[in-house]
C-alpha cells in the first residue's frame, strides 16, 4: 500500500510545498515580498538550461512554416492564456495572425477574461476548423505535464501526422509519450503550493516570448532588430514605423511619412519601396510571394534578370 510520502513523490514538482516557505503566512510584507522576488529570480536560470531544446522547437516551427503549415498552441488556465497572449501579440508586433500561429484554450474565446476550470479536464473540439493538420506543430503548454486537454491535443495532433512539443515543468510527465520534444522547465515547488501562474507561469512567458520572437526573426519578420511587417495603425505604430524606415532607410522623416501615406499604412510595402524604387503594386506582389518577407522581396525585386541567386 503506497505511503504519503510515496504519493507527495509522484506529485509534478509544480504541486509539491516549497520547504522555505511554509512559514509564508507569518511573514511581514517586506519578508514576503522577498522571498517571492528571491524565488523569481530563480526561473531565467531554469528557462536558460532548456535552450537546448527550445532550439531544437524554433527549428521545428520554422520547418513547419516553410512546408506550409501552422504552428498551434494549446493550453488551459493560467498557462493558456500566457500563450494565448503571445500569439496574440504577434499581429501588433510582427503582422501575422492564425494562418501562421494559432492558439488554442481550454473552455474557448470566453476563458480568456474568465476562469474556466472544468473546460481544463474536456478534450479539444474535433470540430475546430482552426484544429491542426499533418504540416502543423502542435505545441502543448502545461506546467504540471497533466493537463487533460493537453494531453488529449498531443495525442489527437500526433495521430495526424503533425510534429508535438510540450512546455512542462515536469521532467516526467506522462504527456512526454505524445510529443517529439519535451522542453522541461524545471522551476519547482511554487511559493504558494500548487499556484503555477507564478514561477512556473513567469517561465512560461519567457520561454514562449523566446521561442516566437526567435521564430519570427528566423522567418524574416524583422529587418536587423527592427519590426518591420507590422502596420501603422495607431499613433504609437506609426511613429514607430516612421523610424523603422529612417533608420533603415536613410531617408527623411517627412519621405517616411509619405511613403507609408502612399502605402496605406503599411510598414514592410514602405520598406520594400523605398529600398527598390519600385511602386507600391509591386511592392506587394514581391511581399505576397514571399510570405510577407521584406527581405526576400527586396532580394526578388533587385535581382538580375537571368540570375539564378
Amino acid at each position: 500500500m503506497p505511503t504519503p510520502s510515496d504519493t507527495l513523490d509522484r506529485l509534478p514538482p509544480t504541486e509539491r510545498r516549497h520547504p522555505l516557505s511554509t512559514g509564508l503566512d507569518t511573514l511581514g510584507t517586506r519578508a514576503l515580498l522577498e522571498l517571492i522576488n528571491a524565488q523569481d529570480a530563480t526561473v531565467a536560470p531554469a528557462v536558460r538550461t532548456a535552450l537546448p531544446e527550445l532550439t531544437a522547437l524554433v527549428d521545428a516551427a520554422v520547418g513547419a512554416l516553410e512546408r506550409g503549415g501552422r504552428v498551434h498552441y494549446y493550453g488551459a488556465g493560467a498557462g493558456g492564456r500566457i500563450a494565448l497572449g503571445d500569439a496574440l501579440e504577434l499581429g501588433p508586433t510582427y503582422g501575422v495572425g492564425p494562418e501562421t500561429l494559432v492558439a488554442h484554450l481550454a473552455g474557448g474565446p470566453r476563458a480568456a477574461d474568465r476562469a474556466a476550470e472544468r473546460a481544463e479536464d474536456d478534450a479539444p473540439d474535433p470540430a475546430d476548423p482552426d484544429r491542426p493538420g499533418p504540416a502543423d506543430l502542435v505545441i502543448g503548454v502545461s506546467a504540471s505535464g497533466r493537463t487533460r486537454y493537453v494531453l488529449a491535443a498531443l495525442a489527437t495532433a500526433r495521430a495526424t501526422g503533425a510534429a508535438t512539443a510540450l512546455l512542462t515543468g515536469d521532467p516526467d510527465t506522462p504527456a512526454a509519450a505524445h510529443a517529439d520534444l519535451l522542453v522541461v522547465l524545471d522551476t519547482g515547488p511554487e511559493v504558494v503550493t500548487g499556484s503555477t501562474r507564478m514561477k512556473a507561469g513567469t517561465a512560461q512567458k519567457l520561454a514562449l516570448n523566446a521561442f516566437s520572437t526567435a521564430l519570427m526573426v528566423r522567418t524574416g519578420r524583422t529587418w536587423s532588430n527592427l519590426m518591420v511587417t507590422a502596420s501603422a495603425r495607431n499613433g504609437k505604430l506609426r511613429d514607430r514605423a516612421v523610424r523603422t524606415l529612417v533608420t533603415s532607410c536613410q531617408v527623411t522623416a517627412e519621405e517616411a511619412v509619405a511613403c507609408l501615406d502612399a502605402c496605406a499604412g503599411e510598414t514592410a510595402t514602405a520598406l520594400v519601396v523605398l529600398t527598390t524604387g519600385r511602386p507600391p503594386a509591386d511592392a506587394r506582389t514581391a511581399l505576397a510571394a514571399h510570405r510577407g518577407r521584406p527581405f526576400a522581396a527586396v532580394r526578388a525585386l533587385t535581382r538580375t534578370p537571368g540570375t539564378t541567386r
